[in-house]
């Protein structure tokens, strides 16, 4: 990319996962942590520095600035030796100097490191915490988690490959081979495989392989795909489907009574029936009478065809090395599925002819029998079944922070007459087609981003960033985070409610905020005794609720990078670290202990030792009220030779 399209792309999307902007007028610590985050992230494909602008942190959107590089070749070469020198191995880049607007700007691409070469790292710290990872716009220190998904990287084969400890062949159920044997005949009646044993099938199929004794044993995918229950339980317990049902369109909107759920655990063949009976059975039906026809026919709200391409690639993409379950969710106006594991293609290609399949021997199995589309069409055969049906196109998220990929399926048929008829009261608009359906979508969801809007109305980044603005300046859409955080929610005039997202979501300000759309159930762990189970983790407390609400309201006047470092902390983050933020908020304004904790989530004491007082005593803060240091009012404010 050049100087100009990298600027366009900040000031339209502010620093994105890809991309960073910075002064850099010499090749610092912050700049090489960017290059260590950008070469070691998986499957992100390297990213791109621009050096030589700033941001205008008061401005409302993002607003960059050339101010050039003074020296830019000698930047240039520093960079590249530190490049170089001060990580475990030489990270090459790719650097250029352009001018834009009479200024000198250094561009700087680098590249993702090879799987064997990761991860990369500052010599001088080690590892784990001289790793970073980019997750969204910002870099993060990697935690031991981390370096274990770079190490299983190096791996050849694929982790469905993989032997399952405490697993033998003993574990393998005959009927699910017969299963297969059965789909592969109706898919392939002359396919070679059915005239083999079932042990040379096994191994064929890559679902048995040699330990280091020379024993036969079953992979991941063999367990998978043809398991008995007993042995899936014992060996991946919980690696399962749940469907669950929540009354009402949010999460557990009312807490005596917080959803219905059932366990499904079987090989993957089972499984996948198993799972759409559960679904085909529940949902809302609509009926047809044909001409000729004498009895009408009950057809599910979403085409089965649909139902059975989201399980499939549910279960077919998800990752195994997660031990989390495939939720299923049924809401009263939508169908969500959400399996661990975020997808190895970019959100923006989805439904583009080719696959990057994260299990190749399940998925391999999965195409064989027909259970699966051709290769790569899934996403695009699901689109394409639901505008026939003229149902609400789905909405695909693909959450790399969190590890997980979420599919919503709307019930809502698409520009009804209730739909004209509600967006009649909006006529002085001029609405669009393409902004008419993003209402629509917005009423269903709650809210909607770039990429949904995209999806949507097939337009490129800047088309919908321009459509979603207009709608924002027409007053019918409040615009919520910043930058590559950047979503929207209803505005008042379409009196759907206070302009804020669904009760029980989140705001991910530094990654992504569609988790918006649903109420955010991740995470979730079900009761297997019984139906109308309580999830782990989840509270009713109304003043827990109370504080995230505040905590939101405060980041929302925030900076957005600020925001986004904020909302990056976990509870073991380094104190040098958090001291850097509490000088950064407190340089913008004059803060109180409480606000201070809690936006940093801490206890008030542990920040007032921790942090306040360090930072007072090295003279980077200093009272608002000095005469009174036990004032209840008293706040804290960055020292101008401090900030």
């Amino acid at each position: 990319m050049t100087a100009l399209e990298l600027l366009q792309s900040l000031n339209l999307l502010d620093e994105t996962e890809r991309i960073e902007a910075k002064r850099a007028s010499e090749a610092g610590r912050s700049l090489l942590e960017t290059v260590c985050a950008f070469a070691n992230e998986p499957g992100l494909g390297g990213g791109w520095l621009l050096l030589g602008v700033v941001r205008e942190e008061l401005a409302l959107f993002p607003s960059y600035q050339v101010e050039g590089v003074p020296k830019p070749d000698k930047l240039c070469s520093d960079l590249a030796t530190q490049c170089r020198e001060v990580f475990n191995l030489p990270v090459r880049i790719e650097l250029s100097t352009e001018q834009v607007d009479g200024q000198a700007v250094v561009v700087a691409y680098v590249p993702e490191a090879q799987p064997q070469d990761k991860p990369v790292f500052f010599k001088a710290q080690g590892l784990p915490k001289g790793a970073l990872r980019r997750v969204g716009s910002v870099d993060q220190h990697c935690t031991d988690d981390d370096l274990a998904v770079f190490y299983q990287g190096r791996q050849r084969e694929s982790f469905d490959a993989s032997l399952v400890p405490d697993a033998t062949l003993d574990d393998i159920a005959p009927e699910a081979l017969a299963d297969y044997r059965q789909a592969r005949a109706e898919a392939n009646p002359d396919a070679e495989e059915l005239r083999w044993s079932d042990t040379e099938l096994l191994r064929s199929l890559g679902c048995t392989s040699q330990d280091a004794n020379g024993a036969w044993r079953p992979t991941v995918a063999g367990l998978m795909l043809f398991g008995k229950p007993q042995a899936l339980r014992r060996c991946f317990p919980m690696t399962r489907v749940d469907y669950i049902r929540v009354p009402g369109r949010e999460w557990v909107p009312d807490p005596d009574h917080r959803f219905d759920t059932i366990e499904l655990r079987d090989p993957l063949f089972r499984l996948i029936r198993r799972a759409q009976a559960a679904v085909l059975d529940d949902l809302p039906k609509g009926f047809a009478l044909k001409e000729g026809d004498l009895q009408r026919q009950d057809k599910p709200v979403i085409p089965q065809r649909v139902i059975r391409e989201a399980l499939v690639n549910a279960l077919m993409h998800r990752s195994y090395r997660s031990h989390s379950p495939v939720q299923i969710i049924r809401y009263a106006n939508r169908l969500e599925i959400r399996n661990p594991g975020f997808s190895l293609k970019s959100p923006e290609h989805l439904g583009e002819p080719g696959s990057e399949p994260r299990n190749p021997r399940i998925a391999a199995v999965l195409h064989e029998t027909r259970f699966a589309e051709t290769k790569g069409s899934g996403i695009r055969v699901m689109r394409e079944t639901m505008e026939q049906a003229g149902l609400t196109p789905p909405l695909f998220e693909s959450d790399r922070g969190n590890d997980q990929f979420v599919a919503r399926y709307f019930f809502h048929h698409f520009l009804g007459a209730d739909d004209v008829a509600w967006l009649g009261r909006f006529k002085d608009a001029q609405l669009s087609p393409d902004e008419a359906k993003a209402l629509i979508v917005v009423r269903e969801a709650g809210a909607i981003d770039n990429a949904a809007y995209r999806a949507l109305s097939k337009v490129d980044t800047l088309a919908a960033s321009v459509a979603l603005r207009r709608l924002r300046d027409a007053g019918l859409l409040v615009q919520k985070g910043r930058g590559s955080a950047t979503y929207y929610v209803p505005a008042e005039r379409l009196g759907l409610g206070d302009g804020q997202p669904p009760k029980g979501s989140e705001s991910n300000l530094s990654g992504n905020p569609r988790g918006l759309l649903s109420g955010n159930p991740r995470g979730l762990s079900s009761n297997s005794s019984a139906l109308s189970s309580n999830p782990d983790g989840l509270s009713s407390n109304p003043q827990a609720a109370e504080q995230d609400m505040a905590r939101a309201t405060l980041l929302d006047a925030l900076p957005g990078s600020l925001a986004a470092r904020l909302g990056a902390i976990g509870q073991r983050h380094p104190p040098q670290e958090i001291q850097e933020l509490v000088v950064a908020l407190c340089a913008l304004r004059d803060w109180p202990v409480n606000e201070l904790a809690l936006v940093l989530r801490r206890n008030p004491e542990v920040v007032r030792q921790n942090y306040l007082r360090p930072l007072m005593r090295n003279g980077r803060l200093v009272m608002s009220r000095p005469e009174e240091p036990n004032d209840p009012q008293q706040a804290y404010r960055a020292a101008e030779g401090g900030r």
